[in-house]
């Protein structure tokens, strides 16, 4: 799922080649990633994209108006920048993985993605990204906060620490694979609880945030969009590294699954050199 570091570099590079082109037309061809329907979505036609930004990990395109496209890309959504489309017909709905188009008037534009069967992808047309409701109950910006503001967001959700960070009530912007290797950088068991972490404890969670994001924002600014995903996955010590020798202290990397997800971690560490028990209702390490 693209985080915090790879929406930022996506609007950076939409502010980059879009900026200044006006929208030809807005194609939707999976009809469920459309969320809204007023304006209709040829209301885009004709604007001019203005800015491109983010909340937490919805990116968010504008147009001249106070007209937003707001996108959550979910697990396996992307966006694919194109230098030039084919005159060719317009998207039938339903078919491949494009999910929605926005033709530029210079021939270029970007194709909304989504692999796999599980659609959620999420688009929104709207005036306002207030309107969205995921935009709407946003926490503040994992790097917006300081670390006064950062201890008070984390301590005011007791819980396991991996859930309570990646909870964007909490903190805007971090997900499965930031938690993961924030929480190595801190030195922190993924099912600490938030209620039991000291003071040094907490700041180093808050220096370690602050590390891993402003590390992978700086990797991943400047990359095409077709170049994020390598560069995020050239950025990681721990998650989806299960089985290889933490680069750190050389322990190997295990995994916890779940149902629908999986987290990964380094012992030697993070727990003491304890491993985690693989199974969800287990009485876990803390």
């Amino acid at each position: 799922m693209p985080e915090l570091p790879e929406v930022e570099a996506l609007a950076g590079y939409l502010r980059q080649r879009a900026v200044g082109r006006r929208v030809d037309r807005l194609e939707v061809a999976a009809i469920s990633a459309l969320k809204t329907y007023d304006p209709a979505p040829g209301a885009a036609a004709g604007r001019t994209v203005v800015d491109a930004g983010r909340h937490g990990k919805f990116l968010d395109v504008r147009l001249d108006g106070d007209l937003h496209l707001v996108v959550h890309l979910a697990r396996a959504g992307w966006l694919h920048y194109r230098e030039g489309f084919s005159a060719a017909a317009p998207l039938r709905p339903g078919k491949g993985p494009i999910a929605l188009r926005v033709r530029l008037d210079d021939g270029s534009g970007f194709d909304l993605t989504e692999a796999g069967t599980q659609k959620n992808l999420a688009a929104y047309l709207v005036t306002d990204p207030a309107a969205v409701p995921g935009v709407a109950r946003l926490g503040p910006d994992a790097l917006a906060v300081d670390q006064v503001a950062f201890a008070e967001r984390i301590r005011s959700r007791r819980g396991q620490i991996k859930g309570v960070l990646t909870d964007q009530q909490v903190l805007a912007g971090i997900g499965n694979a930031y938690s993961d290797e924030i929480l190595h950088a801190a030195r922190l068991s993924p099912f600490a609880l938030t209620d039991r972490l000291t003071d040094d404890q907490v700041a180093a969670l808050y220096g370690a945030t602050r590390q891993v994001l402003l590390d992978a924002v700086q990797r991943s600014l400047g990359q095409r969009a077709a170049e994020l995903k390598a560069e995020k996955r050239s950025g990681l010590r721990v998650h989806a590294r299960t089985g290889l020798p933490c680069p750190v202290c050389g322990d190997t990397v295990r995994e916890v699954s779940f149902s629908d997800s999986s987290l990964q971690y380094c012992p030697g560490c993070q727990t003491g050199g304890r491993p985690l028990a693989d199974r969800r209702l287990s009485k876990l390490v803390r």
